[in-house]
């Protein structure tokens, strides 16, 4: 009798081992599994863009909300386009997976390939640059959800306003080209919100001509392996 009942109990063990995934099991399993996202940024308006920050994070991990503030790591990107702060503070965060930063500035025309990992429901991918000549002007994709079964998807972004400085277009409080002005603000009037970028109304020393841009302002491709 026990070596039936050791017989029936490694039978049983057998068929769990071996019982077919069902196709519920394997979204489970698809989902979990860590995959990596190449991101293309090119570049698309007449501005110099700061070095880009690229995050994967899940839906509370949302990496700047329009209409809402402006986190003091992204008001130091959106003002003077250092994104040192600002990634550490992502790689801090546990509602972001993985997060990359451009080696240098991304020139108008040109791209830009950065590569960040997901996993589970950590599937959505937000990134973000200064356009320097401005006073806090940004690009930023927001949350975009990666589809597993695609391979490849394109986005695009809008320039964005920190609404951490006053709109002034002067030189001296602008850190791009031609102004070269770092770490000085004008706070006074600032909107205190983050909303779309009303572009270079040539009210300061800024040329609408040379530095105004239509929205969007980048253009990103997704490849996911």
């Amino acid at each position: 009798m026990k070596r039936i009942m050791t017989l029936l109990v490694g039978l049983a063990a057998l068929a769990t081992i071996t019982a077919p995934v069902s196709a519920q099991d394997s979204g489970v399993a698809a989902k979990s599994t860590r995959r990596m996202v190449e991101v293309y940024i090119t570049n698309i308006s007449k501005q110099v863009i700061s070095p880009p920050v690229v995050a994967s994070h899940d839906l509370i991990g949302k990496i700047f909300t329009p209409g809402g503030q402006a986190s003091p790591e992204l008001t130091l990107l959106a003002e003077d386009g250092d994104p040192t702060e600002f990634a550490a503070s992502l790689e801090d965060s546990e509602d972001v997976y993985d997060v990359a930063v451009a080696d240098g500035p991304l020139m108008p025309g040109a791209t830009v390939m950065l590569e960040v990992a997901i996993r589970g429901k950590f599937d959505r991918i937000s990134a973000v640059g200064m356009l320097v000549t401005t006073n806090d002007g940004f690009f930023g994709l927001d949350s975009f959800v990666i589809d597993r079964s695609q391979p490849n998807q394109s986005a695009v972004a809008p320039a964005w306003d920190a609404g951490t400085e006053f709109n002034n277009e002067l030189c001296a409080f602008i850190p791009g080209p031609p102004c070269g002005s770092h770490f000085v603000r004008d706070t006074a009037g600032a909107e205190g919100f983050i909303h779309t970028h009303p572009g270079i109304s040539g009210v300061g020393d800024l040329s609408p001509a040379d530095w105004q841009w239509q929205n969007p302002v980048v253009t990103v491709w997704m490849t996911t392996r």
